[in-house]
């Protein structure tokens, strides 16, 4: 195994002010400034963790070139409006990490250690960059949640839905969507979170986080028998959340008529009982049939499938609260090609 700035977008780069990092804050906390009306139907844009210097390995800045050169085309540009990203605190990374492996993290980096396991590799700026990754995710939480933008997408890297609560794993520093789920329920009171990943190699992580919470709906489809080996279909949750973990390992060779029939047969139904107030997308564009890292086989045709269904789940039953975050996905095109499909799907769904 390998405080928000005013957009200039709306009638003459019109805001909407809030107080706090989010629409629920009692009106104290520093001002946060957000686009005007015409951005409320644009898919919000995050990108960040070029400085995250990992040398030759498949989980490298390329990944966020290719990203951007992507989104640089005109019909994309025309959906998404970009946003900046803040760094995470130390104390939200610790709704779901321990504080003193945060710290251990952070010295690792500042001293020159080049690995934390033999898969996930740092470097002097991997700290800030992983608390921009945790942060810029909020960011868009807070974006979506004021009702800012339609939904949005966070290219981010490092990864993290690997990240144990006191581990580095498989290319992750910190559960970049565990902490933002923690954050919707602390600062914006939201109840009940749906995250779907679709990532080839089963969110360990983001499973153990939640694993006994019934707020926290984690649905994971993965490569059966892959990397890092969990995410068995009995494994299902334990106390008050048993039913609240399902997981679907896919055969090697599953495309896009499985994970579609996945999705219309097994989620849909479920959040249909489960009501979420908000959905997150691990989404990992290493499933696609042209990546290196393993052997399942969607086509950009399947993750506008995914997309489209989740978009519609959370027109559903969230007011179209939707926040995506990149994991992994390491053939450059065709992660180019599969963020073009996801964005597209995003802001047109």
């Amino acid at each position: 195994m390998w405080a928000i700035g005013k957009q200039n977008c709306g009638p003459v780069g019109s805001t909407i002010i809030l107080r706090g990092w989010g629409a629920v804050d009692g009106g104290q906390g520093p001002v946060a400034r957000f686009p005007g009306e015409a951005c409320m139907q644009k898919t919000g844009l995050l990108i960040s963790g070029f400085r995250h210097d990992t040398g030759n390995h498949p989980e490298c800045s390329d990944r966020l070139r290719a990203i951007e050169e992507v989104c640089a085309q005109e019909d994309l540009q025309a959906g998404t409006e970009r946003l900046q990203p803040r760094a995470a605190t130390v104390d939200e990374l610790c709704t779901v990490h321990d504080r003193d492996y945060v710290h251990r993290v952070e010295e690792a980096c500042r001293g020159g250690i080049r690995a934390l396991d033999p898969d996930t590799i740092i470097s002097s700026a991997s700290y800030e960059e992983a608390r921009l990754a945790a942060g810029a995710v909020l960011t868009a939480i807070d974006h979506v949640i004021a009702g800012a933008m339609r939904n949005a997408f966070c290219a981010v890297r490092p990864p993290g839905h690997h990240a144990e609560r006191d581990r580095a794993m498989g290319f992750c520093l910190f559960n970049n969507v565990a902490v933002a789920a923690r954050y919707a329920q602390s600062r914006h009171g939201l109840r009940k979170i749906l995250i779907v990943d679709w990532d080839v190699h089963h969110g360990n992580g983001t499973q153990n986080t939640f694993y006994a919470d019934p707020t926290v709906f984690y649905f994971s489809l993965h490569q059966e028998n892959h990397y890092p080996g969990t995410g068995h279909r009995e494994q299902e949750g334990k106390d008050a959340g048993i039913g609240f973990t399902r997981n679907l390992p896919m055969a090697a060779g599953s495309g896009d008529g499985e994970y579609q029939e996945a999705f219309e047969q097994l989620l849909v139904p479920a959040m249909v009982a489960f009501k979420p107030e908000l959905i997150l997308i691990s989404a990992g564009f290493d499933a696609h049939a042209e990546d290196p890292l393993a052997g399942i086989y969607l086509t950009e045709a399947g993750i506008t499938d995914m997309t489209d269904i989740l978009v519609r789940l959370a027109k559903a039953h969230c007011r179209g609260r939707l926040v995506s975050v990149l994991e992994g996905g390491y053939n450059l095109t065709a992660l180019k090609q599969s963020v073009r499909a996801h964005l597209l799907s995003l802001f047109q769904g």
